[in-house]
């Protein structure tokens, strides 16, 4: 691994052609951060979770890697769009109520064979014959299991507010009313913890907290795999050919992947590690997508000014969620201005070394986010853009 000195001075250099703002990924880390998900899956497939990359390029290039199948996606129309690419296997992972995108899966046998929709309810099953438009073709369905840590008698909850289904009885008689119901298959089982794949448990001076995430993420890995086991089992029993089980995440692909009833793990964020998945114990990925805003001010002593860069991370709002001013080190934002919609204020000494037009190379806080700022990407090879790649935005696609 280089330097963060030297991946400035390369990002530089191989920049120098462009106007920023811009964006670039790094493909030798990106590279290594997907060798290193491999590594983690100990033998079971990884599927590529788009809204943490959201370039079609990049996903082609992921997917063309041993140890990758499949795509998760996040909306049906990024699904259907995805499917008509030439993407095969395509698990939405998330309900939905797009009813043109439901007309156009059930008319399609193409799209209806490479495309899995999740549910959780079998309300969501009568909204999809609704939308049918006379479409007649079977559609593929996942079921999603409610992963959360439940404590003292259910009054505490940790983890996401996704799926309803919690008790393994309660998916397996799930299955059954998918079975029942013309039209649909199940043919798979989702249950994502995020509390545990989502959530650094090494974080910087706080050793405390950083415990009480340790021990509140074993008591729910325990929990969960438990409950998974039984789950998939009481829905093998309903559907002895299910086809997958898709669990974890970035976070808890090696200890997700180890459960035995668990087939593909999902990830993503892992391909580009943005500063959200600095702080864990599991794994140390390597920075591989990153963004330049221009210093177009020097107000004063210790102090530049770079053009946007106010580009917050979903979430509950915080700091946290804020870009990281990441090259030069050193860098902070003024804690009365933050990161500006036009114009962000930076203060620390290497801003005097920073002349009018030099570049502040930032991270996102989460992954595929930052794509929805840029239309394409700027693919770095050593200190060369070799290849440049629309983002989704960058052809016209804005699903969310």
């Amino acid at each position: 691994m280089n330097s963060p000195d030297a991946d400035r001075a390369r990002y530089d250099r191989a920049t120098a052609h462009l106007d920023a703002p811009l964006a670039v990924v790094d493909l030798d880390a990106f590279d290594a951060n997907a060798d290193d998900l491999v590594r983690r899956a100990g033998g079971k497939p990884v599927r590529v979770a788009s809204k943490s990359v959201r370039c079609r390029a990049l996903l082609e290039r992921v997917l063309a890697r041993p140890g990758f199948a499949g795509v998760m996606s996040y909306t049906l129309a990024e699904s259907l769009w995805l499917a008509r690419s030439g993407f095969g296997d395509v698990l939405l992972a998330y309900p939905s109520a797009d009813r043109a995108g439901f007309a156009a899966l059930a008319s399609d046998p193409a799209l209806a064979a490479a495309v899995t929709v999740t549910v959780d309810d079998p309300a969501q099953l009568e909204l999809i014959d609704r939308f049918r438009g006379g479409g007649a073709e079977e559609i593929r369905v996942c079921l999603e299991l409610d992963t959360s840590l439940h404590l003292l008698g259910g009054r505490v909850r940790v983890g996401a507010r996704r799926s309803p289904v919690r008790e393994p009885a309660a998916l397996a008689g799930l299955a059954r009313a998918v079975t029942a119901r013309p039209g649909f298959r199940v043919v798979g089982v989702m249950a994502y913890e995020g509390h545990v794949a989502g959530v650094g448990d090494a974080l910087p001076g706080r050793p405390l907290r950083s415990g009480a995430v340790r021990l509140m993420q074993g008591a729910a890995r325990r929990e969960l795999a438990v409950r998974r086991a039984e789950a998939v089992r009481a829905v093998r029993a309903v559907v002895p050919g299910l086809e997958f089980v898709n669990g974890g995440g970035t976070g808890s692909v090696g200890r997700t992947a180890a459960e035995a009833a668990v087939t593909e793990v999902a990830a993503g964020s892992g391909l580009y590690v943005p500063r959200l998945f600095d702080h864990y114990t599991s794994f140390r990925g390597r920075p591989a997508a990153l963004f330049a805003q221009p210093v177009v001010r020097r107000p004063g002593v210790g102090v530049v000014t770079v053009l946007g860069g106010g580009y917050p991370a979903s979430g509950a709002a915080g700091a946290d969620r804020l870009p990281q001013p990441y090259l030069p080190r050193g860098l902070r934002y003024d804690a009365r201005e933050g990161a500006g919609e036009v114009q962000t204020p930076l203060l620390g000494s290497p801003a005097d070394d920073l002349l009018i037009g030099d570049r502040v190379w930032f991270r996102h806080a989460k992954a595929g986010e930052l794509c929805e700022r840029f239309d394409v990407l700027h693919l770095v090879e050593g200190d060369r853009v070799t290849a440049t790649a629309p983002t989704y935005r960058g052809e016209g696609r804005t699903f969310l």
